[in-house]
């Protein structure tokens, strides 16, 4: 029975309940709206809740509404089989009142709103909804500024929405919209540029002569409608122009606005300091402002590298890039977040490939420019303009401010390190390079190494040269040249597939780095964990004379105190033994200590992070340990409790499964020895109704076939868990040939009890997956159906006959 207007108060009422914190009156009222939420008219009562100006004070109760009308859209939009879903006549509505709407004062309402138009947006423009874009461009005409920003938000959202849709017809629509909004979106961004620097002036004077700032709510607004009108205008040069790598035809917004994207940074930046202390709201925006800015100049590159190109665009923000990196003003020294921009931005041109020199050719006499010659020609240019901007010297300055300035340990690394040694090692070790400095640093540095590897290999070397010579192996005061040689060492350790061209790893390793790793004064744990990590990325150049020291230097590391060393020891210990060099016999009496330690760093470690890396390094070494049986019992004891502490840790569970297949295959026929730990593990991993099926059903099928595959003979135990393949099969393909090797082990390995416990369950897998599968699934099951037939000769065609016959149809 369809909803009216009689049911408002009794919605009203349901959905104020269900915000309760009284669980008698919350729990009925969500029952009541899910059984509400399929029935005709239920989305147009929470649009009359959200948009009734008698309840514009409930925000609590309109908010709620309109999250209850955005799921509602995600699951009734649509028209389905197992629904009736929203009639079209409630469509038409609905549409009509969210477009007479668009001036919600509550902003998280307004958000949930703007979602919604864009959900609707994806499903119905053009063909249901073709008005959407040419009535919220009128409204634009005469809105004021709570209006506009709203509407700006709209627009946003939507064309975030429709910019994933990648079917040619919709990108031509995407195009279409773009030529008709651009413009407009575009002037009133300079328009309020204009006016948001004219206010920021004000306040500067402000800040000075303490005088009155009024109408701050509106400029604030003005600048929040500023950053969705600038969204906007990136997501219609973004995905309303085919990328330019590919047309080879120019955009020429992207000549107009990446110059005046730059303009706009350079005069914001002033601020970012002015505004810190008096007016935080606006110093807020300011950083968001340039950041956002950098940002959207970066996405236009990779866009339009092309037309980026051209030298009114590319010179300019190169130029300052590059200054704002090696020569900051004041105001950017600790305004990260932008510096880190201009790295990226940096790192984008001096790697993008269509900048780099084609290796095709050209047919001779040919009459007209082909597209990969104009190609040829444009990133001809532009090398030779990158080549100008960046002259040997200002390769040269770059490359030392990186390693000298930005590699370096600052006083708060230091203090994080000494507070929390394991967040300090994950934080520089495993972060994404976009977020943070210092990895950005690197980053960039690696890129500006691969492009003039030549020039840049002795200047790397001199800088490791000078740090040696100024911090000795015998110094143990934190002083700049520890710092500056930790950071040359960094440097050394990112390139060392080039460096090794200039650098003896045997004489850098015998002269300075195994002194450093017998000195164990406690500031050493700075050079250390660096040397620690050079080992692991070097690993290609330590050769059969140098393996064993190593070896033993590292697991002396491991014996030591501080975790953030211990763990980039881990690190590297397990690059060493994945080599595919790797010498067993100069590791072998090793193993023991390796264990023990191993375990106990474990138990150390608290971070999830930290657990999963020493557990990943305990998988490698199992792997390729020459003798494993003499660990085994050990092995077992850790592997069951650490299991039993990992109850809930789905991720750390993952890692201990795939540690264990290793253990079993590493024991081979000798793996019953491990049954009474791995069969119960087993057992709940392939159970499809346990809660953490979703994680760990993948691992624990491969587990499954290890231990089939190096069973020296069936237990009962093993023998039952087969009809588990059945249900894991009859709910998805995804693990088909895993499914198929271990039926094959259970027809082997079983014989004639397997086949007499569960023949029904064998004949049902096989039609289930004979009857569904496609040529390639049903190519590899023929061969288990081969085996069967050849082990049971005569108990296996009538069985399969059905399947069989279904297989040739």
């Amino acid at each position: 029975m369809a909803l009216s207007a009689s049911d408002l108060p009794t919605m009203y009422s349901l959905l104020a309940n269900s915000l309760s914190g009284d669980e008698t009156l919350r729990k009925p009222a969500e029952a009541a709206l899910s059984q509400s939420e399929n029935r005709p008219g239920f989305s147009s009562c929470l649009m009359e809740i959200i948009t009734s100006k008698d309840l514009a004070s409930q925000a609590d109760v309109r908010l709620i509404a309109s999250v209850y009308f955005k799921n509602s859209v995600n699951r009734y939009w649509r028209n389905r089989r197992d629904s009736t879903g929203i009639s079209n006549e409630e469509k038409i509505h609905l549409r009509q009142k969210l477009l007479s709407h668009l001036r919600e004062e509550n902003y998280q309402i307004a958000l949930q709103l703007a979602v919604i138009i864009s959900k609707i947006a994806r499903i119905d423009y053009p063909r249901e909804w073709p008005e959407l874009y040419s009535v919220l461009a009128q409204r634009l005409q005469s809105a004021d500024v709570l209006t506009s920003h709203r509407i700006f938000m709209v627009l946003f959202r939507s064309l975030k929405e429709l910019s994933t849709m990648r079917l040619p017809a919709h990108q031509r629509k995407f195009a279409e919209i773009s030529s008709h909004l651009f413009e407009f979106s575009w002037q009133l961004w300079q328009n309020d540029m204009k006016t948001i620097l004219h206010a920021f002036s004000s306040l500067g004077q402000s800040f000075t002569s303490n005088a009155p700032v009024e109408h701050q709510d509106d400029l604030y607004l003005t600048c929040e409608r500023w950053l969705f009108c600038l969204k906007v205008v990136r997501q219609l040069i973004i995905s309303g122009f085919q990328s330019d790598a590919k047309s080879i035809q120019e955009v020429h917004p992207v000549k107009e606005v990446c110059p005046m994207f730059l303009n706009a940074i350079q005069s914001f930046l002033p601020y970012y300091l002015s505004f810190q202390q008096r007016h935080q709201k606006f110093w807020d925006f300011t950083k968001r402002a340039c950041t956002k800015l950098m940002k959207v100049i970066v996405s236009v590159h990779d866009r339009h590298p092309y037309s980026f190109g051209d030298n009114c665009v590319i010179m300019p923000v190169m130029e300052f890039c590059f200054n704002r990196i090696t020569n900051p003003e004041p105001e950017i020294i600790s305004f990260e977040e932008f510096v880190i921009q201009c790295m990226i931005m940096v790192k984008s041109i001096l790697e993008c490939k269509e900048y780099k020199p084609s290796l095709t050719g050209r047919v001779m006499n040919e009459k007209e420019v082909s597209m990969e010659q104009m190609k040829k020609n444009i990133s001809t240019v532009v090398r030779d303009t990158l080549r100008s901007l960046l002259p040997d010297e200002r390769v040269v300055l770059l490359c030392n401010i990186l390693i000298r300035r930005f590699f370096v340990l600052t006083s708060s690394d230091l203090d994080e390190w000494y507070q929390s040694p394991e967040s300090f090692h994950h934080e520089q070790d495993m972060v994404q390079w976009t977020e943070k400095l210092r990895p950005c640093a690197e980053a960039l540095y690696i890129v500006l190494f691969e492009n003039h590897s030549q020039l840049l290999g002795p200047v790397v070397v001199s800088i490791l040269q000078e740090a040696m010579n100024g911090c000795p192996a015998s110094e143990t005061s934190i002083t700049p040249g520890m710092l500056l040689k930790d950071a040359a060492y960094g440097a050394a350790g990112h390139v060392y597939y080039e460096l090794s061209n200039y650098l003896n790893f045997k004489d850098w390793f015998d002269r300075a780095l195994s002194l450093e790793l017998m000195n164990d004064h406690p500031n050493m744990r700075i050079i250390h964990r660096k040397v620690a990590l050079v080992l692991g990325q070097w690993v290609s150049e330590i050769k059969d004379d140098s393996k064993r020291q190593v070896y033993c230097a590292l697991i002396r590391l491991l014996q030591g105190k501080d975790l953030a060393v211990k763990l980039a020891v881990c690190r590297s210990l397990c690059f060493l033994v994945e080599d595919a060099n790797f010498s067993k016999k100069d590791f072998i009496d090793l193993l023991p200590t390796c264990w023990d330690l191993c375990f106990k760093l474990v138990e150390d470690v608290q971070e999830f992070d930290s657990k999963v890396q020493v557990l990943n390094f305990i998988s490698v070494l199992i792997e390729h340990a020459n003798e494993i049986l003499p660990f085994a019992s050990t092995l077992v004891d850790f592997f069951q409790k650490a299991w039993e502490e990992s109850s809930g840790e789905s991720l750390l569970q993952i890692q201990l499964l795939v540690a264990l297949r290793n253990f079993v295959i590493a024991l081979g026929y000798q793996s019953p020895i491990c049954y009474n730990l791995l069969l119960p593990i087993l057992q709940r991993g392939i159970d499809i109704n346990s809660p953490d099926e979703l994680n760990l059903l993948e691992d624990s099928v491969m587990l499954w076939e290890a231990t089939l595959s190096n069973a020296p003979s069936m237990v009962p135990q093993l023998l039952g868990f087969f009809p588990s393949l059945v249900d894991i099969i009859e709910r998805s393909f995804d693990h088909l040939q895993l499914a198929v090797n271990i039926m094959e082990g259970y027809i082997i390995l079983g014989g004639t009890e397997f086949l007499n416990l569960h023949a029904s369950s064998v004949a049902k897998l096989l039609d289930t997956i004979v009857a569904n599968v496609n040529d390639r699934g049903l190519k590899s099951t023929l061969p288990v159906i081969e085996i069967l037939i050849q082990c049971f000769p005569m108990e296996a065609p009538p069985m399969i006959a059905a399947t069989v016959q279904v297989s040739f149809l």
